[in-house]
């Protein structure tokens, strides 16, 4: 009987116990998950603490969910090293746990730089997990006063759950506009207008200089009053288990379109790994729920034995915050990149559409996003933009843009 250890038990093991299962439905399967949860949702901790769902609804498979796989899980356990000669698992109490093929899907961790006087604040915090927000929601009231470093995904996140429970927010960011991986200057402006309408303050062009206690001394020389921190700089992917034996990384873990490692026998996915995005041909980590899913399956279908490949991921957002959504995906190159970018302004939404080389790589929709996934088909499916309607798609993501042939294989026979 084969034994599968996966380390890790978020989305990407979840996936990869369910690609297991759809191959080999006798090996024994083992989860060493460091969390003290079921696999449960990380994108839904902001609705959590706005009110707007609760434990239970966070969970990303049903409450039998382990039982129906037929799988153990370990809690409150960390993987301390693989001892991939002996092919075993060492757990941080000792426990050594044998596997025939293991999966490294140990996700993320948030990035904390070394601020003057860190120390000196009591009440500081991530945002990444359920244990991240249970904690902050125990200290917040509605007198707090909040300071949140860091004006990307996590950090407006946090700081559009906590709006309705605290006093004031601020959020400080050294780029000089919101979301700044994703959103150009003035996409990001729309957004950032959007926030502050909604109460949150901004200090973007800046970064806290040291700490003194429950006050930020700001590098511009601004001081902010707060209670309470977040820390939302930004996250690192968790490499440590194949960086110690030896095994191929960057940024991420490298794997192949398999999910295999440089190691035999060990198998990476989710946010840890490094991915091509197909967008650009560039490695890089793109942690996102999405691929962690296809990843984490095509990761246990291999384990078992079976043949399936993932070679589709790109960068891809879908946000909202106070009812303004957003979608991105792709690359976006610029004329000096040899890129082309076509815009649609009709009301309060916004379409970029980035192409290069007859190819649609990236877009930006800010305001009206439906079937924005038309888009990111094209995207992954690497489609000749000769091939379809472009001005009309340019106008709206429609399946009519597509010939009669291409509308039947894609959208199920409509035409």
């Amino acid at each position: 009987m084969k034994q599968y250890v996966i380390i890790g038990n978020g989305i990407a093991a979840a996936s990869c116990i369910e690609g297991i299962r759809s191959i080999d439905t006798e090996g024994k399967i083992t989860v060493i998950s460091e969390e003290n949860h079921p696999v449960y949702c990380r994108p839904l901790i902001s609705y959590y603490l706005e009110g707007k769902t609760d434990s239970e609804h966070m969970n990303y498979r049903s409450s039998d969910f382990y039982d129906k796989m037929d799988c153990q899980v370990i809690y409150g356990k960390k993987a301390e090293k693989i001892d991939s000669s002996a092919k075993r698992i060492i757990l941080d109490d000792g426990t050594l746990i044998p596997y025939t093929s293991t999966c490294i899907a140990t996700g993320s961790s948030s990035f904390i730089p070394e601020f003057e006087g860190i120390e000196t604040v009591e009440n500081k915090f991530s945002f990444m997990t359920m244990d991240d927000t249970l904690a902050l929601e125990s200290v917040v009231n509605k007198n707090s006063k909040v300071l949140i470093i860091g004006a990307g995904l996590i950090g407006l996140k946090c700081a559009e759950g906590l709006k309705n429970r605290v006093a004031k927010i601020t959020v400080c960011d050294l780029a000089d506009r919101v979301l700044s991986s994703i959103l150009d200057k003035e996409c990001a402006d729309i957004m950032q207008t959007h926030l502050e309408a909604n109460g949150i303050e901004f200090i973007l062009d800046d970064t806290v200089q040291n700490f003194d206690k429950n006050i930020a001394t700001m590098k511009s020389g601004k001081t902010v009053e707060f209670d309470v921190l977040v820390l939302a700089v930004g996250v690192r992917a968790n490499i440590e288990l194949i960086k110690d034996i030896g095994g191929n990384f960057n940024r991420g873990i490298i794997i192949d379109t398999k999910m295999q490692t440089s190691i035999e026998g060990i198998y990476a996915a989710g946010d840890c790994t490094e991915s091509v995005d197909i967008s650009s041909g560039e490695k890089k980590v793109l942690a996102l729920l999405p691929n962690a899913n296809m990843q984490g399956k095509c990761a246990g279908v291999n384990m078992a034995g079976g043949n399936e490949t993932f070679e589709k991921a790109i960068p891809m957002n879908s946000i909202g915050f106070f009812g303004m959504h957003a979608m991105t995906a792709g690359s976006y190159y610029t004329e000096a990149e040899g890129g082309e970018v076509f815009e649609v302004k009709c009301g309060d939404s916004l379409k970029r559409l980035f192409t290069k080389e007859g190819y649609l790589t990236g877009f930006i929709i800010i305001g009206n996003t439906e079937r924005a996934g038309i888009y990111t088909s094209l995207i992954i499916e690497r489609t000749p933009l000769e091939t379809v309607d472009f001005e009309m798609l340019k106008l709206h993501a429609t399946s009519m843009a597509f010939s009669p042939e291409i509308r039947r294989n894609k959208f199920g026979g409509v035409v």
